[in-house]
């Protein structure tokens, strides 16, 4: 599969920082769920959405490409 750039500088820095955002805070709440002793389940999974998502998105902002345009859908950014 390639991946054709269909976002600009100015929406791979934005992706970039809300990817970055989106790995720390799923690292804070994994943290804070192991500093409460939560073992597994959903508040866990929460944690890891937040990081995996965040992940993608740095890979988004890397690559330059962005899968809700390659659907067709106009972001602002």
């Amino acid at each position: 599969m390639v991946f054709e750039c269909n976002i600009d500088a100015r929406g791979k820095a934005y992706r970039f920082k809300l990817g970055i955002m989106g790995v720390v805070a799923g690292l804070v709440l994994a943290a804070a769920f192991y500093i409460s002793g939560i073992e597994g389940g959903i508040p866990w999974l929460i944690s890891l959405g937040f990081i995996g998502g965040g992940a993608f998105t740095i890979f988004e902002a890397w690559t330059g490409w962005c899968v809700v345009r390659a659907l067709g859908f106009r972001t602002p950014l």
